[in-house]
């Protein structure tokens, strides 16, 4: 059965028709592993904590379907999100599986979550594709990250990072952009950290802005059709997430298809059950954080 849409999904406040993005290919599956995490973070864009259960833990049966048919469709990547992907029981049967067909990429806050199941991964060294991991460093301020994470969480985050590299795994940083931020300032001023703690001197950040908790209105313009035109190209609407990749995340027991890894509080974005069919719909450009794509390229994507 079609899901019947809001007037919003189609037309601006103002009237105009609502800018939209067009999906061209899967590139990238992201998997939602729960929003369960063993943190609680007041500015978390998934409004994950300890027992959480708006989105469920998933299991190597919820997945394995979505693997083979991302994979018939041409998937590069496999992606892991949370909450915090360590509390999903199956996790590392997920990757081992998943990291036979394409690389694999986990974004984790590094914490005891992962700490106590680092001897669990050493499995995954032998994968035919490599498993990479992303760190959640707020701040290269220790009193910045553990403000919103609580103490002692920067010091415990770089212990697990640097646990993982020294396994051998790739590591790159998530971190939170500021508005009008000296960005080469900033990145060296983690880099002194990492080096401090014998960390690679090449590693990759990614920076987001303040995405907001699920279900806030947030703020910004609306985007019309004209707007995707007359600031976007062909070429930078296809560089868009919702373009190339799509999100799975347990639902009330069902595994549901998004239309990106930002929009899972919105039911709009409910593609339905089939990957397939999901890349045959056309995403609406009427969630708040849909803005920060417009506006500063926002991705979590690492492809």
């Amino acid at each position: 059965m079609e899901l019947i849409r809001s007037r919003d999904w189609y037309t601006t406040g103002d009237g105009s028709d609502r800018g939209y993005i067009r999906p061209h290919l899967l590139k990238e599956l992201w998997f939602h592993t729960g929003t369960a995490c063993n943190l609680s973070c007041d500015f978390c864009l998934e409004g994950a904590g300890p027992g959480d259960q708006r989105l469920g833990l998933v299991k190597l049966e919820d997945v394995e379907p979505f693997i083979h048919q991302a994979l018939e469709l041409g998937v590069e990547q496999f992606s892991f999100t949370g909450g915090e992907p360590f509390l999903a029981k199956d996790l590392v049967k997920i990757l081992q599986l998943a990291s036979e067909y394409a690389p694999c990429l986990v974004l984790t806050n590094g914490t005891d979550a992962l700490q106590k199941r680092l001897h669990q991964l050493v499995v995954l060294k032998e994968s035919k594709y490599p498993v990479n991991f992303r760190v959640s460093i707020d701040s290269p301020v220790a009193a910045d990250h553990d403000k919103g994470r609580g103490e002692g969480m920067f010091d415990l985050a770089l212990t697990g990072m640097k646990a993982l590299s020294d396994m051998g795994f790739n590591v790159s940083v998530a971190r939170h952009m500021a508005e009008g931020e000296d960005t080469p300032v900033v990145e060296q001023q983690y880099r002194e950290i990492f080096g401090s703690r014998e960390l690679p001197a090449d590693i990759k950040f990614v920076a987001f802005p303040d995405f907001l908790p699920p279900g806030s209105h947030g703020h910004g313009p609306d985007i019309s059709t004209n707007c995707m035109t007359q600031y976007h190209t062909e070429e930078t609407r296809n560089s868009f997430m919702c373009a190339f990749s799509k999100m799975v995340v347990k639902h009330n027991g069902r595994m549901r298809v998004y239309a990106c890894t930002l929009v899972d509080d919105d039911p709009e974005y409910d593609l339905g059950g089939d990957l397939r069919q999901a890349l045959e719909q056309q995403v609406s450009m009427k969630h708040h954080r849909c803005f920060s794509c417009f506006k500063y390229g926002a991705s979590c994507s690492e492809t």
